[in-house]
């Protein structure tokens, strides 16, 4: 009885960060959704407004690294609870008369309180499950994206197109408070402890140059990396390259921004589904998330690579949604790996750590696109361009992905290493 109440409430925390993360992409997706209305009425060039997009991750990646020690040392409702207030007050700014100063510094704040959204999500998620079965929860999680902009981009692109792109942010504060009460009310911090790495409590620290510097972590920023220079071009990117670069309309767009989302959704649940059921299956960590991880993260850097090159309008948007889509993997398989390393005690920093070099590609991205659509001779060739750069970059990470994802190996040399340094430190005393 108590253990259906254990999973009956680990599941009810499950839903509520997937709702979460539902708010978490629609408030980064906004200014990509709203992008022609914003550089209309404040009359930005391509390159002021990449560099709108960028500012949200200005912090992103710090605040990611500082909160994950944070909640190394307190409880994870807390620190989410802060961030649902942060995301929620910053939106009702943007109600009013803005300018791009105002614009950039309210999307900075939006930035610094979600930088560790992810990260800080996963690991109140891994309290309330083991290590063989944290693919699909943090799957749902991370699907809450998706999900979030499949359900909110319709109702915001109704509400810029009959009223303004004001209303739209006004709207995602609303919603922000709203989970925050029922996060307030329902949220509750879970109890599973992992195995520990080399013996003892599973509070045992390992140095953290043994964990940052070691290549699957490595890799997986390598891979996070690749991955998320895709999606940062999407957030922002996406909806004004349909409507200026393809001729779509502002409303057509805007649905049609739903295409990565809807296809990550289906991609990612099944995906984590196959890796989860390999391992149970006996599969090795390296096939079943490694190999996985990497393969799909550099065949997305190859239809990125590709589509620059078809004429054919349909197959275009195909092969950028194929590239956004396939390395989304990344986001749930990347840190179930190194969870299977990294103490728990350590847990929450290497998440946010992995999360912050990867989503540091979110600093760059947005920013080249404008630069290089403001400098080319037609949008249409700047945005060619701008998606060869990001192809470049994914398929890159993913090659190391795939080399280098090694998680099982990681824990047998961790282990050596950590019993051999208190060997020698044991002898040393005596």
């Amino acid at each position: 009885m108590a253990d259906q109440q254990s999973r009956r409430q680990s599941w009810m925390i499950v839903a509520l960060l997937f709702m979460f993360m539902m708010i978490n992409f629609a408030d980064k997706i906004i200014i990509g959704l709203a992008g022609v209305p914003i550089m209309t009425d404040l009359k930005l060039t391509p390159k002021e407004f990449g560099l709108v997009g960028s500012s949200f991750f200005f912090l992103f990646s710090i605040s990611a690294v500082v909160t994950g020690f944070i909640v190394n040392r307190i409880k994870s409702k807390t620190a989410l609870l802060v961030m649902g207030i942060i995301w929620a007050l910053v939106q009702f700014p943007m109600i009013g008369t803005v300018g791009i100063e105002l614009l950039i510094a309210c999307r900075i704040v939006l930035g610094a309180g979600e930088g560790p959204a992810y990260p800080v999500a996963l690991h109140a998620a891994y309290k309330w499950f083991p290590n063989a079965q944290r693919a699909l929860p943090g799957a749902i999680i991370s699907q809450g994206a998706s999900l979030g902009v499949i359900i909110v981009v319709p109702i915001l692109t109704w509400i810029i197109t009959k009223y303004s792109w004001h209303h739209a942010f006004g709207a995602l504060g609303v919603a922000g408070l709203l989970w925050v009460v029922a996060w307030a009310i329902f949220g509750k911090e879970g109890e599973i402890k992992d195995t520990p790495i080399a013996g003892g409590s599973s509070s045992d620290q390992v140095p953290y140059s043994l964990l940052l510097l070691n290549p699957t972590n490595l890799a997986s920023w390598a891979s996070y990396f690749g991955a998320y220079f895709g999606l940062a071009l999407v957030l922002s990117w996406f909806t004004p390259y349909l409507i200026k670069g393809l001729g779509f309309s502002q409303q057509t767009a805007g649905y049609m921004t739903m295409l990565p989302f809807v296809g990550g959704f289906f991609v990612v649940i099944a995906s984590s589904m196959l890796s989860e059921r390999m391992m149970k299956n006996g599969a090795s960590s390296r096939l079943a998330r490694g190999l996985f991880t990497g393969a799909c993260v550099a065949l997305g850097g190859l239809a990125l690579l590709i589509e620059p090159h078809i004429p054919n309008t349909s197959l275009k948007i195909v092969l950028i949604v194929a590239g956004v889509v396939l390395p989304s993997v990344v986001y749930v398989l990347s840190p179930a790996i190194l969870a299977e390393f990294v103490p728990l005690g350590q847990r929450g920093a290497m998440l946010g750590i992995n999360s912050a070099v990867g989503t540091a590609a979110g600093i760059i991205a947005p920013f080249v696109m404008g630069s290089v659509v403001e400098g080319a001779a037609t949008a249409a060739e700047g945005y060619s361009l701008g998606f060869t750069i990001c192809g470049v970059v994914t398929l890159v990470g993913g090659v190391i992905g795939l080399l280098f994802l090694r998680p099982e190996s990681e824990r047998v040399r961790l282990a050596q290493r950590s019993s051999g340094a208190l060997a020698t430190g044991q002898a040393a005393a005596s």
